[in-house]
């Protein structure tokens, strides 16, 4: 018989966390509705206590989805718990997560206490949790950092005082994969009362082993993993849902099964990447661009032989069909509409989807094919019709020996402006041509130019960070022009700072 591994999803909050990827309520419930069909048993949905926008969104992902268990957030404070507990009201299974700092750094710095105390406060919040909601995890903030014995310690005050679920986060990265699996066994092992919760892995990639750790702790048994779609996440990221999923499809042996849909994988990776604006890097495990693509010519001959020569991994098993429609300018609004919802997004209204088509109109005749990645922009673009500041016309003169000259033309609110100056390249010219128009002191703090897929004539996709005023803002372009790209993305943090 298998054992049954609980996925715990944390793409809304942990993964919500990474700068300049921040979601609005609606965006979640497409995210949480697309994590409900891949087949997650968790979704931690936010932190209540940390804005409203996060408070409603537990509220209304709540309401958006049936199945999986939602999960609010708190530090180990009662008007956390309090606020969290109204979050979920409308749940039909509901967990609160909870929990403190336990390594001795938190202790002392974080805290100003002593073990004793964090002992009491933990037990205390568990039990002041348990007045709300049945299911109740308890996480050991810095585990990877805390020591054996006094981490069994809290684990085992925490499970009597009433926690279903026990979270050993390795919150920094710190732990190597036979240092973190011999934490979850030693609890295993010392800890009363151990088999009356689930042990739960909580992994970050600051060294690159989260995914190594999260498996180390499942075979020393823990028995929910908590992850992200792409392992996005805080500084380097989170454990990946789709590698954790990927490893127990492809090593049955083990007889460890989830709920996950894996056909799903691919469509929900496109699709937070697309809505987050954080392009997946192209060698990324499981989803990719590269992950199924072979140039060496051994390789190449040796999968032409037979497939199973170098993959392991069937494409098909995560959603990536290669004999897929494939969009061209004679594609209609049915095509468009299939390719979107085989990328996780679904569009009802018609004359949002006609807006879109217009637009993939303009880009299939610059282009010989649209790929799902340049519909994904698309789609996400959409949204800069309702900006205050537009662009209206760019013409940029550039090349060998001659100095960049770059006339704009912007729609603000209505009004038309015109400006036109000299520059370092045509980027360069292209931004100082807009900042005549737009007077404010803003400095660029970080520029990106990726592609999306391969191919001279490709949509590039442009991340900048601006500061303004004291404060940091990110937008993002995409063309298949790139300094074009480039102003939109600069728009985009324009019309952030003016909302």
């Amino acid at each position: 018989m298998s054992d049954k591994l609980f996925i715990f999803d944390t793409t809304l909050r942990d993964g919500e966390q990474v700068p300049g990827c921040q979601l609005n309520t609606v965006e979640k419930i497409q995210v949480a509705k697309q994590l409900e069909q891949l087949g997650v048993d968790v979704i931690e949905a936010g932190f209540p206590i940390s804005s409203p926008g996060d408070y409603n969104s537990v509220i209304e992902i709540s309401k958006a989805v049936t199945w999986p268990t939602i999960c609010a957030l708190t530090r180990a404070v009662e008007k956390d718990i309090d606020l969290a507990a109204q979050s979920l009201q409308y749940a039909k299974r509901k967990r609160i997560h909870t929990g403190i700092g336990t390594s001795d750094s938190h202790i002392r710095y974080k805290f100003n206490s002593n073990r004793e105390e964090i002992i009491e406060r933990a037990v205390a919040a568990v039990k002041y949790a348990k007045k709300y909601v049945e299911d109740v995890e308890f996480y050991a903030e810095d585990a990877g950092r805390t020591d054996n014995e006094y981490l069994a310690r809290v684990i085992e005050a925490v499970i009597k005082a009433g926690a279903t679920v026990v979270n050993i986060p390795d919150t920094t990265g710190y732990c190597l994969p036979q240092e973190y699996g011999d934490k979850i066994k030693y609890l295993m092992e010392h800890v009363d009362g151990i088999d009356k919760a689930v042990i739960s892995t909580h992994c970050h990639n600051d060294l690159g082993m989260a995914t190594a750790n999260t498996f180390s702790g499942v075979i020393n048994g823990a028995r929910q993993v908590e992850v992200t779609v792409n392992g996005i996440g805080e500084r380097a990221g989170n454990t990946s849902l789709e590698e954790i999923a990927m490893i127990l499809k492809c090593h049955k042996h083990l007889g460890i099964d989830t709920n996950i849909n894996t056909n799903k994988i691919y469509p929900i990776s496109r699709m937070v990447s697309s809505l987050m604006n954080m392009p997946v890097q192209p060698n990324k495990a499981i989803v990719g661009r590269n992950a199924f693509a072979h140039s060496s010519g051994i390789h190449q001959d040796g999968v032409l032989k037979n497939v199973k020569t170098y993959e392991i991994i069937d494409p098909k098993d995560i959603g990536l069909d290669d004999n897929s429609i494939l969009l061209t300018a004679r594609s209609g609004r049915a095509a468009l509409k299939y390719r979107l919802h085989v990328n996780g997004v679904d569009i009802d209204d018609e004359k949002k989807l006609d807006k879109i088509y217009q637009k993939f109109l303009k880009l299939a005749d610059q282009k010989k094919e649209v790929t799902d990645a340049d519909v994904l922009v698309l789609a996400g673009a959409d949204t800069a019709d309702t900006h205050a500041v537009r662009l209206d016309f760019l013409q940029v003169t550039t090349g060998m020996g001659v100095r960049s000259v770059a006339s704009i033309g912007l729609d603000i609110a209505g009004q038309k402006f015109e400006a036109a100056s000299t520059g370092n390249g045509p980027v360069d010219a292209a931004i100082k041509a807009l900042k005549k128009i737009i007077t404010k002191q803003m400095v660029m703090k970080e520029f990106t130019i990726q592609a999306i897929s391969k191919g001279s004539d490709d949509v590039g996709k442009v991340h900048m960070q601006v500061e303004h005023d004291g404060q940091v803002y990110y937008g993002f372009g995409a063309n298949t022009d790139i300094v074009t790209a480039s102003v939109e993305a600069y728009i985009d943090c324009i019309n952030k700072f003016r909302k």
